[in-house]
């Protein structure tokens, strides 16, 4: 029986969006797992092609117990050289579970901004030097032992890392304008205060144009899923299903 991907998605309002459009026109089968409801999280990574680890109101250093399970999934990854694929919260567990220190950036960084994308990042990914990436984090990670830096920012320098199969990204490609209009509405809050420079956008200045951007954000996120889903192990014969641990949103 063809091996699913496995996506851990811990936010109703954080799910994987794009991504699973992708999936589903490469004809891939997935399973979505809801560590933080359901506490039933893998911890041998053998079961599955790949992992997609996506974003979280939490962040890595606060060590809640599914956490751990996390953590020791993709230990297990590692090792077994399972493909990992991290968004936000999902790559800096993925540097934690190499060893690289997690921490507060220098400033929150939210809202959309340009990232720069170094030589081999560009070839191996066939995307531009410069585009736009969405972002909505506290935190950053050092890039581990190992790995290389895939992106760079203004407000955050480690956006993006790679080490083999394993890909690492401080920001949101799979994010859909439903899910910003979502994201906007229940952090509004949070946004009035922490929006006073250019690292922090409001409200207005996520949604404006917003089609267009995220349409231009995906154009870059089919090419970016391309790349990584191209590296999984191939099915055999059979059609796929898809399936959920439980329901949940996927925007």
């Amino acid at each position: 029986m063809t091996k699913p991907v496995a996506i851990l998605q811990h936010e109703t309002n954080q799910g994987p969006g794009v991504l699973l459009e992708h999936l589903q026109q490469q004809d891939i089968p997935y399973e979505i797992i809801l560590p933080t409801e359901d506490g039933t999280t893998p911890r041998n990574a053998s079961d599955w092609r790949g992992i997609i680890i996506l974003g979280s109101n939490h962040g890595v250093n606060e060590r809640l117990n599914w956490m751990h399970d996390e953590c020791a999934l993709l230990e297990s990854a590692l090792a077994r050289d399972v493909p990992v694929l991290g968004h936000c919260f999902g790559a800096q567990m993925l540097a934690h579970a190499m060893g690289a220190q997690v921490s507060r950036n220098a400033c929150p960084n939210i809202g959309w901004s340009q990232i720069w994308v170094t030589p081999d990042a560009q070839h191996d990914l066939n995307i531009p030097v410069r585009t736009m990436m969405f972002n909505w984090h506290y935190d950053t990670f050092e890039i581990p032992r190992g790995a290389t830096r895939t992106m760079y920012g203004t407000y955050c320098l480690n956006k993006g890392f790679r080490h083999g199969k394993h890909w690492a990204f401080q920001g949101h490609l799979e994010v859909t304008a439903e899910s910003l209009k979502a994201w906007c509405e229940e952090g509004r809050h949070e946004l009035q205060l922490c929006a006073s420079g250019p690292s922090c956008q409001c409200e207005k200045q996520i949604l404006e144009n917003l089609h267009a951007r995220v349409a231009a954000l995906h154009a870059v996120a089919r090419r970016v899923y391309g790349a990584w889903t191209g590296q999984l192990e191939r099915p055999t014969s059979i059609a796929p299903t898809q399936h959920q641990y439980a329901t949940s949103a996927s925007n």
